[in-house]
């Protein structure tokens, strides 16, 4: 997101809106949350960020131009966002962050929609469920961490999000044919 003169100072009064989801501030003002790109009505029952992540505007069109996204859940300018924005903004926040622990609800919060409705319009979109995706993700990382460095499976199994070793090694066995011990010996 670029930095602009349109953004508002983020006042004690403000975030306590935000913070309350106060309904009565709705359309009084907009925050926007830098680490995701979407904006929202200071009533959305959406997760509270971090404080210092948010940007307040006076009106929708000013985080627009600041190429903010309108929430899903608040929908700020009475607008629903496009599906393939909305998972693309979740495929970036998956691409990112892969190696946190990423639940539906989770992800829900973070994009700012239900859990369900989020699972399915990402299968509808992307032919894969949400955990299909981060699978495919981690389990590439995982290859590259393989060919590239000495770390041991179990390092790299948490590195790329499995806290369960077992689990890491049958997974990447199923996904890829090897065991990720068989798949380091390989010749590229």
């Amino acid at each position: 997101m670029k930095e602009t003169y349109g953004a508002e100072r983020l006042t004690d009064e403000k975030w306590q809106a935000i913070a309350e989801n106060d309904e009565s501030y709705d359309f009084k003002f907009f925050y926007a949350v830098k680490s995701t790109g979407i904006f929202c009505r200071p009533s959305c029952k959406s997760k509270l960020p971090n404080r210092g992540n948010v940007r307040i505007f006076q009106n929708a069109e000013q985080a627009i131009r600041e190429e903010f996204r309108p929430c899903k859940r608040c929908k700020p300018t009475g607008e629903r966002l496009p599906d393939r924005e909305w998972v693309a903004i979740m495929t970036e926040y998956m691409d990112k962050n892969f190696a946190e622990a990423l639940t539906l609800e989770v992800l829900a919060d973070v994009c700012h929609g239900s859990p369900y409705h989020l699972h399915r319009t990402f299968k509808k979109i992307m032919s894969m469920t949400p955990t299909e995706y981060l699978q495919n993700i981690r389990i590439g990382k995982a290859q590259e961490y393989l060919l590239t460095s000495s770390l041991s499976v179990a390092e790299i199994a948490t590195r790329v999000g499995f806290p369960h070793t077992s689990y890491f090694i049958a997974l990447f066995k199923k996904k890829t044919g090897l065991t990720p011990a068989d798949y380091r010996k390989q010749e590229i």
